[in-house]
C-alpha cells in the first residue's frame, strides 16, 4: 500500500471506529450481564459508551448513545425483575448522569474545535500575508517555494523567503531568524518588508543587504532586541538580471545555495568571503561584495535554510542535499521542492527539528 493510500484510509478507519465503538461497548455490556452471575454489573460498559462518543461524535450521536446505554441498563435489570430494586435504580441514575455529562463534554469539545479552526484560519491568513506563495513564473524565470514548520500545527516560524521582479532583475532572499515564537515572526515581517522596498529602490544587491541590516537593527532597538536573542538573521540574497544568464549572490552567514545544472551536476555556491549575519554589523564593519556566477539555460538555483541541511535521521545522519540531488535532471522547480520536502520527511521519520524553507528558480 502506498503512503498516500494509507493516509487516505487512516482517517476513514478512525471515523469508523468512533462510530462503532460505543455500540460495541453497549453490546458487550449486555452480553456481560447475561453471561455473568447477578452480583456482577455491566454499568462500566454502559457508562463508557457515551463518554467515548462525546469527543468523537456529534451531539445527536452522543445523546442517542446515552439513551441507548440507559435503555440497555434498564433492560438488563428488567430481565430479572419488572420493578427495579435499589441497586437497579442507582445504576440507572448513574448511567443517566454520565450521559448528561457526556453531552456537556461534547459541547465543550465542539466549541474548542471551532476556536481552533478560527485560530488556524487567522494563522493561514497571516502566513499568506507575511510569506505569500510566489507566482510560478516571475520575470521569465520559473519559481517554486515551500515552507515546512518544525512545530506541529504551526504554519510560520523564523524562516523566510521572498521574490521580487525589479528594474535590476529578479531579486530573491532566503533567511533564517535566530529564535522562535512571535519575536521571530515579527523579525521575519520586518525583513521581508524591508527587502521588498529595498529591492525596488537600490541599484545594487549590496545596498539591499545594507538596508536589511539597518532595518533589523532598528527594529531590535525599538523592541528591545526582538525578544532578546532574536536580533540577527542569516540570509542569502540573489539577483538574476533579465536576459544575461548571470547570477549575483550576497551571503550573510547562510548555508550556500546549490546550482543544479542541466547535466545533473550540483555546485554549492559558497561565499568567497565570510560575512556576519544580518543584525550583527556592530561586531565588525566591511562592505558586502556580491559574487557573480553563470546561470545557464536549464539550470536551477536552490536556496534553502539549515532545516534542510541539518535534518537528521534516527541514527544522527544529516540529510545531504548536494549528494542527494547529484545526477538528477530538473525540469521544473515545483516538483523539485516537493520531492525534496518528501525526502526530508522520510529521512527524519516525519518530523523536523527546525523550520525548513525552500526556494527554487529555474532558467528556462
Amino acid at each position: 500500500m502506498g503512503r498516500g493510500e494509507a493516509e487516505r484510509r487512516g482517517p476513514v478507519s478512525a471515523r469508523t471506529l468512533a462510530r462503532i465503538l460505543p455500540a460495541l461497548l453497549i453490546c458487550t455490556g449486555v452480553c456481560y450481564d447475561v453471561l455473568t452471575p447477578a452480583a456482577f454489573t455491566a454499568v462500566p460498559f454502559f457508562t463508557a459508551a457515551p463518554l467515548i462518543a462525546a469527543p468523537l461524535a456529534s451531539l445527536r450521536t452522543t445523546l442517542l448513545t446515552g439513551l441507548a446505554a440507559l435503555l440497555a441498563t434498564y433492560a438488563v435489570h428488567a430481565r430479572s425483575s419488572v420493578v427495579p430494586d435499589a441497586d437497579a435504580v442507582t445504576e440507572i441514575v448513574t448511567v443517566a448522569t454520565v450521559a448528561v455529562l457526556a453531552a456537556g463534554i461534547n459541547r465543550i469539545v465542539r466549541i474548542g474545535d471551532q476556536r481552533l479552526a478560527s485560530a488556524r484560519e487567522v494563522a493561514e491568513a497571516a502566513q499568506r500575508a507575511v510569506l505569500p506563495e510566489p507566482a510560478e513564473r516571475i520575470g521569465g524565470f520559473e519559481i517554486a517555494a515551500r515552507y515546512q514548520a518544525a512545530q506541529e500545527g504551526t504554519l510560520i516560524g523564523g524562516d523566510l523567503y521572498a521574490v521580487q521582479d525589479t528594474p535590476y532583475g529578479v531579486r530573491l532572499v532566503v533567511g533564517d531568524v535566530r529564535g522562535k515564537g512571535t519575536g521571530a515572526v515579527a523579525a521575519v515581517a520586518v525583513l521581508i518588508g524591508a527587502f521588498r522596498e529595498a529591492a525596488e529602490q537600490e541599484a545594487t544587491l549590496e545596498a539591499v543587504a545594507g538596508r536589511l541590516e539597518r532595518a533589523l537593527v532598528r527594529e531590535g532597538v525599538r523592541r528591545g532586541g526582538i525578544v532578546a536573542d532574536e536580533g540577527f538573521a542569516t540570509a542569502v540574497l540573489a539577483e538574476l538580471p533579465h536576459g544575461d544568464g548571470t547570477l549575483r549572490l550576497v551571503n550573510r552567514g547562510h548555508p550556500p545555495p546549490l546550482l543544479l545544472l542541466g547535466d545533473g551536476e550540483v555546485r554549492p555556491l559558497r561565499a568567497p568571503e565570510a560575512a556576519l549575519p544580518l543584525g550583527m554589523g556592530g561586531l565588525g564593519a566591511w562592505p558586502d561584495r556580491a559574487a557573480e556566477y553563470a546561470f545557464p539555460s536549464g539550470a536551477t538555483l536552490l536556496l534553502h535554510t539549515d532545516g534542510l541541511s541539518e535534518a537528521w535521521d534516527a541514527h544522527g545522519r544529516f540529510y545531504d542535499p548536494e549528494r542527494r540531488l547529484a545526477g538528477r535532471t530538473v525540469t521544473a522547480p515545483g516538483p523539485l521542492v516537493d520531492r525534496i520536502a518528501a525526502e526530508v520527511r522520510r529521512h527524519t521519520g516525519g518530523g523536523l527539528t527546525d523550520d525548513m524553507a525552500l526556494l527554487a528558480v529555474r532558467q528556462p
